[in-house]
């Protein structure tokens, strides 16, 4: 079992950054492929971005290329997800996800394929 809170979310003007944090419980973190989902209010939940066990591998949605970037460091327990150059249309909760992946370079975008998730944290883009 994985239990997984994210912090980092807030209020930021377009063209802003935030760093969000997820922090996991487990003895096995290294187990898991870690993703970022969000959702926007009145739209389905949607892949932002995922990194494989190691680390060494990353996907990221073509809304998030370029702009957000997934890390994590296993000692640590963390996965992060990196947002620059944030634009209205990216206001949403944003949602870490993860699941054990016997593949190696497994990194699913489809919620469905994620077992744990975090409570969310709140990313709002305004002016």
């Amino acid at each position: 079992q994985v239990q997984l809170v994210e912090s980092g979310g807030g209020l930021v003007q377009p063209g802003g950054s935030l760093r969000l944090s997820c922090a996991a419980s487990g003895r096995t973190f290294a187990s898991y492929v870690m993703g970022w989902f969000r959702q926007a209010r009145g739209k389905e939940r949607e892949f932002v971005a995922a990194i494989n066990r190691s680390g060494g591998a990353t996907v990221t949605s073509d809304s998030a290329k370029g702009r957000f970037t997934i890390s994590r460091g296993n000692a640590q327990n963390l996965v992060w997800l990196q947002l620059n150059n944030l634009k209205p249309e990216d206001t949403a909760v944003y949602y870490c996800a993860a699941d054990r992946q016997v593949i190696e370079g497994g990194m699913p975008a489809n919620p469905i394929d994620y077992t744990y998730w975090g409570q969310g944290t709140q990313v709002t883009v305004s002016s």
